[in-house]
């Protein structure tokens, strides 16, 4: 028998969904399934005993109404969701349901410490998004992921070789494979902690959240002010479910 406390959250991206099982506030199960293998999303929604559901979709409209025609309730986020912070940006419009996310999970994470916090989504986009200690969402930055560096030195320059390592490398590459491996790796790192340090600068006290698919590929640790959440997206769903249930 499922909780009256379970939700199951959605978040339907490009490539696949990530389903996550939220019972007691706390993620217990987590799947990913390509939007081909609806069938397997089917059995595991009806396995859990068909829950509540919320949905955040990048799909066209098509493929999202086949997403809701699956369950018997679900709750759809859109531009008109209510959302447990403020957005002081003046392009709203077009502020990506990730980075809401992101900024609505660091903010609940950090309610208890009643301080500004910054999450650092590293992607194919290295995304920077910054909540005060009101619960304001102020903004941030957004720069090439590791592909994309690759990519466009291959694209806009007539020799330089396609690459595609993530491992760690040396500061100084002695051939021009590891000198391209050196500028995009070394330099995402040390693009990364010059902000950090920028925004302590410039807000004080703050706590940093690390999450995204590539953040596997650098370390953060040894720092108490950061730490590494790959369920960030995820948890701020969440967030948005439980301000929109009351």
């Amino acid at each position: 028998m499922v909780k009256k406390t379970t939700v199951l959250v959605i978040d339907a991206g490009n490539s696949f969904l990530k389903l996550a099982l939220f019972e007691n506030g706390e993620i217990t199960n987590i799947q990913r399934i390509k939007f081909t293998e609806l069938d397997q999303l089917t059995h595991f929604y009806t396995k859990l005993g068909r829950p509540h559901v919320i949905l955040s979709s990048v799909l066209n409209t098509e493929q999202t109404k086949q997403l809701l025609s699956l369950f018997d309730t679900c709750f759809n986020i859109n531009r008109e969701t209510k959302l447990p912070i403020h957005l002081n940006y003046t392009t709203v419009n077009t502020l990506g349901i990730d980075r809401i996310c992101n900024a609505i999970a660091i903010h609940s994470l950090n309610s208890s410490q009643k301080k500004g916090g910054v999450s650092i989504d590293i992607g194919t986009c290295v995304k920077f998004d910054f909540v005060d200690e009101s619960g304001t969402y102020q903004g941030g930055s957004i720069a090439p992921g590791i592909s994309l560096r690759y990519k466009s030195m291959n694209d806009y320059t007539a020799n330089l070789p396609l690459l595609n390592s993530t491992e760690s490398c040396e500061l100084i590459g002695k051939s021009t494979h590891e000198s391209i491996h050196s500028g995009v790796m070394n330099g995402i790192k040390a693009e990364i902690d010059q902000l950090i340090e920028r925004y302590k600068q410039e807000n004080g006290d703050l706590t940093f959240f690390v999450t995204g698919g590539d953040a596997q590929f650098f370390d953060f640790g040894g720092k108490n002010d950061i730490f590494v959440n790959e369920n960030l997206t995820l948890i701020g769903l969440y967030q948005i479910y439980l301000f929109n249930a009351h």
